[in-house]
């Protein structure tokens, strides 16, 4: 990992503080005394990672972050628009959450199934925070105060050929479901320039069926390109006094006010995104 970060050239100010560093995981080993939980976080290991993720955070994508005074010290079903064909964007998000919110938190990414199975990879990200998503880990999470990130439009979000760049698919209903039963807001998330990563896409839906693949996404590169990042944070959505097993009709009312609000913060953010090629590194909290 150190040889990647040496060959991206970035400048020795692109490193966090130690203080801050110090910090931040002073106040999550608060959360976490133990460092450890039953999903395989852990904190050492997810401090390590976050020094070699910082710089590509920081200098590579050059994130910016809006709207964070719209999150408060509560746990939230945090749920984004899905993008960039890897998971960069959920990798960018959590950096955000636990380094440029006060205070941090780990978000809780629910990934797929086949991305816990990866070698290394699956590993590595569960000690950062990832869970598998399925409805129990998610609920036992949110009863424990943590906040969760979600991608309601699961691999269809992130699977996309080019010309269908941010345009959002349809939502899933269980992450609203689980939200009216641990009675959570919902926080709406847009992630700008994750797509342009790799700006060249065409997925054969077929042939990855056939493979029994998720996705199979064909690009002339597949080396993430330096596209600058503006994550968007909205207003929380305060879920109503529902019930979980309502009917789909008065679930996707909800469903569609939040999505269209994901829309909307797209649509801003689309209107200020950078030239590719940006050179200011600036975040706005």
């Amino acid at each position: 990992m150190d040889n990647v970060i040496d060959a991206l050239n970035l400048p020795e100010f692109s490193k966090i503080p130690k203080e801050e560093y110090d910090k931040v995981f002073e106040k999550l080993f608060e959360i976490y005394p133990h460092g450890e939980d039953p999903w395989g976080l852990n904190l050492d290991k997810a401090r390590k990672t976050l020094e070699y993720i910082w710089p590509l955070y920081k200098n590579y994508f050059k994130v910016r972050l809006f709207g964070a005074e719209n999150v408060q010290d509560e746990p939230y079903m945090v749920t984004s628009n899905h993008s960039g064909q890897i998971a960069i964007d959920g990798m960018l998000i959590a950096t955000a959450f636990a380094v440029e919110i006060d205070p941090p938190r780990i978000l809780r990414s629910m990934v797929e199934r086949f991305f816990t199975a990866l070698p290394w990879v699956g590993t590595l990200a569960a000690e950062g925070g990832a869970v598998l998503g399925d409805r129990q880990n998610c609920l036992n999470l949110l009863s424990r105060g943590q906040s969760v990130l979600v991608f309601p439009e699961g691999v269809r979000g992130v699977a996309k050929n080019t010309f269908d760049f941010y345009k959002l698919q349809r939502f899933t209903r269980g992450f609203f479901r689980m939200s009216l039963t641990a009675q959570t807001k919902v926080l709406p998330v847009a992630v700008i320039g994750a797509e342009e990563i790799f700006p060249w896409v065409y997925h054969p839906r077929k042939l990855a069926k056939a493979l029994g693949l998720p996705a199979l996404p064909l690009s002339p590169l597949y080396l993430p390109l330096p596209s600058p990042v503006d994550i968007i944070i909205g207003e929380p959505y305060s879920v109503p006094d529902l019930s979980p097993e309502a009917p789909d009709k008065e679930i996707d009312y909800h469903i569609d006010k939040i999505r269209n609000t994901i829309r909307n913060l797209t649509n801003e953010g689309l209107k200020n995104r950078r030239e590719f090629f940006a050179n200011k590194v600036n975040s706005t909290k």
